[in-house]
């Protein structure tokens, strides 16, 4: 048997006391200043190890990790004693004595992720292992809406989740919300072309209206918690370098590179539907000509299919007019094919700079495109073929999200569960 792995930090900037399971997290953390941070840091290991390997013993955890067996019985105490992990009865399949097997506890907790769309909002909370609790959908029009309306929207439905797991006996370890624009680090939302917002400040407003909860509650890029979700939940878990294009009144992508979310010097990383790949081309909602959501966006293809049709104003309720746009297409209106291979077209442009420039192994057309992806993603990969400079598109591929529309907010959800595996951990519950 080797030795067991050094002690080092892992790819979002933690230390670590031996080997963990790569984690991504929104930020990284300083440079522990005492025994007390050392120790956080440990149990966040021991977690960490647990979430990726249970069942497993003490003595599996002090063997991968480097820690002794004393040190790791102290950590696995205190865990139990937070109702993060529990016992599970011993195993005999083993060499030498049969051992004490350990699995995640966290039945007390839950965290809550939000999405906020132009036509719907969601909510998922999951429990510390994954396990999804419960998984709301709510008609919402943010088009046009105010900052204060949308607001209380949030908050009413964040208060509906957050009673339905109190009355499981669950707290909340946290709550993200998630919107398609610009947010900065103090969750304002500096700029949400497809829901009209401007310098909104989400963040302060709904700890405001939830009376300033125990737990904590950010505003983070839609994309951002997406391409999270697709790192932890999805097929593609684990994957370095991935992007999720997430489609809906907009376009945004959420991009992880070299194992680490890409945000940029402010957090304004991944704006790609202003990408301008037409300068002669329609208006965007921004402004600007030519933009990537003004050439394939989910309006525009709707506009586009559907411009036979009556349509009173803009669209507002896209699950249906994608319906339509999608029955067409298996129907075989030439329109709606040619509209489609199209934008799939200058999705598979803006897939070629991706590739030329951050080189991820697979970008995902998540959120709406979904519904559409078999009819965008031939055009899009002979697109992305042709355009990028490494040979064979770099190695990067093409792909339909499997999480499909409100994976930012089972990203919101994994975003606080990412957050207890970095260390930041609930106390004990009360006896």
């Amino acid at each position: 048997m080797g030795s067991p792995p050094r002690a080092g930090r892992d790819r979002s900037g933690h230390q670590y006391a031996g080997s963990g399971k790569t984690l991504i997290t929104m930020q990284t953390g300083a440079e522990p200043a005492d025994l007390a941070d050392v120790r956080i840091t440990n149990l966040a290991v021991v977690l960490r190890h647990v979430r990726a390997h249970a069942p497993c013993s003490r003595a599996d955890i002090a063997a991968a990790t480097g820690l002794n067996k004393a040190t790791v019985s102290s950590l696995v105490a205190d865990l139990i004693d937070r109702r993060l992990l529990r016992e599970t009865g011993l195993t005999e399949n083993r060499i030498g004595r049969p051992a004490t097997m350990l699995v995640l506890d966290g039945e007390p907790y839950a965290a809550i992720g939000i999405e906020v769309s132009a036509d719907q909002l969601s909510v998922v909370a999951v429990d510390l292992g994954g396990t999804e609790l419960l998984n709301w959908r709510r008609a919402f029009t943010g088009q046009g809406g105010t900052g204060t309306r949308a607001v209380s929207s949030i908050a009413a439905l964040a208060n509906r989740a957050i009673g339905r797991l109190a009355a499981q006996g669950r707290g909340v370890l946290g709550l993200t919300v998630g919107v398609p624009g610009l947010i900065d680090d103090a969750g304002t939302v500096r700029g949400a072309p497809s829901l009209g917002w401007r310098d909104l400040a989400l963040g302060a407003e709904l700890r405001r209206a939830l009376r300033d909860p125990a737990f904590e509650v950010v505003v983070e890029n839609d994309a951002n918690l997406a391409v999270l979700a697709e790192h932890r939940h999805g097929p593609y878990a684990g994957t370095a370098n991935l992007v999720h294009l997430a489609a809906g009144a907009g376009i945004g992508a959420g991009v992880v590179a070299d194992g680490r979310l890409l945000r940029g010097g402010r957090g304004f990383a991944g704006e790609i539907g202003h990408l301008c790949l037409d300068p002669g081309g329609p208006r965007c909602p921004c402004g600007r000509q030519g933009c990537l959501e003004a050439l394939a966006g989910i309006p525009a293809l709707v506009r586009r299919v559907l411009a036979d049709s009556t349509q009173d104003g803009p669209v507002t309720d896209f699950a249906p007019e994608l319906e339509r746009v999608r029955t067409r297409a298996r129907q075989g209106d030439r329109r709606a094919l040619e509209v489609l291979a199209e934008a799939g077209r200058h999705l598979g442009h803006a897939a070629a700079i991706l590739g030329n420039l951050v080189n991820p192994e697979v970008v995902l057309l998540g959120g709406y495109f979904v519904v559409l992806a078999p009819w965008l993603l031939p055009a899009a990969e002979a697109e992305l073929t042709a355009r990028t400079v490494a040979p064979d598109a770099g190695g990067t591929r093409l792909a339909a999200s499997a999480l499909g529309p409100g994976a930012a907010a089972v990203g919101g959800a994994a975003r606080a569960l990412a957050m207890v595996d970095a260390g930041r951990l609930p106390p004990a519950p009360p006896t």
